[in-house]
């Protein structure tokens, strides 16, 4: 067999996005490109790789063997690199974070210098909901997660990130001229909601809760740009973290909703399994980010104040 370390590679990414399209759009190249790799891996092997029904592709049990095999192959090849790393004196290896999708806004401020002083090491960062923040996390399959509602179920050790702040918002349609609302707004103001299993949801609806208010459930959307896409276009209001819609409040397309009680407040937290054993990296970036983190929240998150 003569197949190389990039179909591999290819493979790999096709298997977990189970689409061409997917996987040369995370790979930066053309689908007949992924499409010839593919096809030139599959033909050193009698049996099929993969299936298409429909319009849809398939890994066959074959192929999820074969790439069980490949990923060892590829962290074999990835640990030859970072060993040569380690001897010439410089930090290497993989950090890997899961980050719940409004994470997404803040978590880059605390990477990007890291990763600059050590350009030897790799990052992997998953971006997704609660629910899969956290089965990631249980499954060791992460260093850090990030999060704003902590998970009960799991023994933890955390370290605060920064204040997570949520208003009411709503387009620039219609004005909203009083000082403070009272709470009873919401019955009159259909509500957008995150999916079940989004700490923004879990965090707005606690506060509804709390203060039995009457809402008006209006839809429910998959993602915080979903939902912030859906207010613009005046389909509805939400509860949304203000370190998601900065850039629209100072645009113009969003405005906050001045209600009595807000903003809700809770934390945001890089959270690690309890007892962990860290890899010389991780180690690495939790005493950067416990050293750094006033001077990046300083520097990045105190320029807008609603």
């Amino acid at each position: 067999m003569n197949y190389t370390l990039h179909q591999l590679q290819i493979f790999l990414k096709i298997s977990e996005k189970e689409s061409i399209t997917k996987a040369s759009e995370e790979l930066h190249l053309t689908q007949p490109a992924v499409s010839i790799q593919l096809k030139n891996f599959q033909d050193q092997f009698p049996i099929p790789l993969t299936e298409v029904i429909g319009r849809k592709l398939y890994i066959t049990d074959f192929g999820k063997e074969i790439a069980i095999a490949a990923q060892k192959i590829v962290d074999e090849v990835n640990q030859i690199s970072y060993k040569t790393k380690a001897y010439q004196g410089h930090l290497s290896g993989v950090l890997k974070i899961s980050v719940v999708s409004t994470g997404k806004y803040i978590i880059p401020y605390f990477l990007s210098d890291f990763m600059k002083q050590h350009e030897g090491v790799d990052l992997v960062l998953d971006v997704t909901n609660k629910q899969q923040v956290i089965n990631s996390l249980e499954k060791n399959n992460v260093d850090f997660s990030l999060v704003s509602v902590l998970p009960k179920h799991l023994q933890i050790e955390k370290t605060k990130l920064m204040e997570n702040q949520l208003y009411l918002v709503g387009n620039t349609s219609e004005k909203f001229t009083n000082k403070k609302y009272q709470k009873s707004i919401f019955s009159e103001l259909p509500l957008i909601y995150r999916e079940p299993g989004s700490g923004t949801r879990h965090t707005m609806e606690t506060y509804i809760d709390k203060n039995d208010l009457p809402v008006r459930k209006k839809m429910e959307l998959t993602s915080n740009e979903a939902v912030k896409q859906a207010v613009i276009a005046g389909l509805g209001y939400s509860i949304m973290p203000l370190i998601g819609i900065r850039n629209d409040l100072e645009a113009g397309r969003l405005q906050i909703i001045p209600v009595q009680g807000f903003p809700i407040k809770s934390i945001w937290n890089l959270i690690w399994l309890k007892n962990k054993k860290f890899s010389l990296v991780a180690e690495a970036f939790l005493k950067y980010v416990e050293e750094q983190k006033d001077e990046i929240i300083k520097d990045k998150f105190n320029l807008f104040n609603p």
